[in-house]
């Protein structure tokens, strides 16, 4: 049956193999991360991996900034410092934060609330450089950074859109365009004037194999992955009543975002983004299960520990999709270093234009999420032999993960596992209503909160 033959509750039975450089099946996928998503849903929920440094409150560098969300939805409010682990803390620079400032009433802002306990377990790790990745800008000062605990400020609705938030993700997929060479990042000057016209329709991009390579292909899937991922996220956990907090399932929104035939690339895309991640994690499994997982709670970090060694030697990883992406079949070709720098060039400059984003709380999971993406573009092509082979590969003796990109890293594969689950559920549901009469687009997930 063709896809636009398809009714939008039926949109969600994929089939066949992901395509570019993927070796696994939507049926594995969906099978392995049914294991994956609860080892993931407890690995993020740990000290080491809820607690991220961010800088949200950085100048836009492309346009004035000129669209801060008020909706109590979009707020952050950053971490006490006396909850932040001690070992991470103590050559710390203090006074970063007062939560008195924090507006912390407003819920679209991000909470930097932390427990008094956990704060004062993080002061003692070696200065913080947050990453050393070549996929991003440059960090400003670390003065400007901010703890912030993640399970606090979930990624859900904000009621951030518009007119800001499409531009945002035009100038996004204005850098995937690849119309022209992009400058060096070295040389380059990202500016606004380096940006096309902005229209609010996310450009339609040609995925036929005699229009755009195989790397370019990669490139746009997985920010596309990325895109419909947030989507997932935002239909699954809706504001559906301000008035009593109380959140829960929009499908409505659903349809319109990820669950209409239509839109089934979209789906395929976050499948194929889910794979290259977890593809990084399992490729950097050698320096996963050996890092250190300190933050004082050594029983809580004895326990992550044996969680990540898990994950990266899950059984069932093999039979079904022992290489989930393939990394050994770019840069082959003559052009293949200068094509690397194009892309690279690309993602510094959406790295950049996450500075932009208008919304504390969006900025906050698309600065994690983009640098969780530069942390998987790094360990697959941290060399550049760029080897296809196994975990046990040499190419990873010299790879060094800062503790940033680790908690990015581990948090972008858990999001891209919980949007696979809450697109599965939500196409469901929405099959399920789509032949009563009126049926309510919309189901509570939970008791109102405050």
């Amino acid at each position: 049956m063709a896809a636009n033959e398809l009714v939008a509750g039926e949109s969600c039975k994929l089939s066949g193999h992901v395509d570019e450089c993927c070796n696994c099946t939507y049926q594995d996928v969906d099978r392995l991360n049914a294991v994956v998503q609860p080892l993931l849903r407890q690995l993020v929920r740990t000290a080491f991996f809820r607690y991220f440094k961010v800088n949200i409150y950085c100048d836009c560098p492309l346009w004035p900034d000129d669209s801060m969300c008020s909706l109590r939805a979009c707020s952050v409010c950053e971490c006490e410092q006396a909850e932040v682990p001690q070992t991470w803390r103590r050559e710390e620079e203090e006074g970063w934060c007062n939560t008195n400032q924090c507006a912390a009433e407003l819920d679209s802002r991000v909470d930097s609330t932390v427990d008094p306990d956990t704060a004062l377990r993080l002061l003692n790790l070696k200065g913080w450089r947050g990453f050393n990745n070549p996929w991003m800008a440059e960090p400003e000062g670390a003065d400007d950074y901010q703890y912030v605990n993640l399970l606090i400020n979930p990624e859900r609705y904000t009621g951030y859109a518009g007119e800001h938030a499409h531009r945002i993700w035009n100038a996004i997929y204005s850098q995937i365009c690849f119309q022209q060479q992009s400058p060096s990042p070295a040389t380059s000057s990202f500016s606004s004037s380096s940006l096309p016209t902005i229209s609010l329709a996310v450009p339609t991009i040609s995925l036929a194999s005699d229009q755009m390579c195989t790397e370019k292909r990669v490139f746009y899937r997985l920010i596309s992955g990325m895109h419909a991922s947030i989507s997932a996220h935002i239909s699954a956990n809706y504001l559906l009543d301000e008035e009593r907090g109380l959140w829960g399932h929009n499908l409505t929104d659903f349809r319109k975002r990820l669950g209409s035939p239509e839109l089934r690339y979209r789906v395929e895309n976050l499948y194929f983004a889910y794979l290259f991640v977890l593809r990084a994690v399992t490729k950097a499994g050698p320096l996963l299960a050996r890092y250190e997982y300190v933050t004082g709670l050594e029983e809580e970090d004895a326990a992550t520990a044996a969680l990540m060694k898990q994950l990266v030697e899950l059984p069932e990883l093999r039979p079904s999709c022992p290489m989930p992406f393939d990394e050994g079949r770019l840069w082959k070709g003559s052009d293949g270093l200068a094509l690397r720098e194009e892309l690279r060039s690309a993602f510094i400059n959406i790295t950049r234009i996450m500075d932009c984003v208008g919304c504390e709380k969006c900025k906050l999971w698309g600065k994690l999420q983009t640098l969780g993406v530069a942390t998987a573009l790094k360990v697959l092509f941290s060399s550049s032999d760029c080897s296809g082979t196994l975990p046990t590969s040499p190419v990873l003796s010299t790879l060094v993960l800062e503790r940033n990109e680790v908690i990015a890293l581990v948090n972008l594969l858990e999001r891209f596992s919980a949007s696979i689950e809450y697109y599965r559920h939500l196409s469901e549901e929405l099959q399920a209503l789509e032949g009563a009469e009126a049926a309510p687009l919309v189901v509570a997930s939970g008791e109102p909160v405050a």
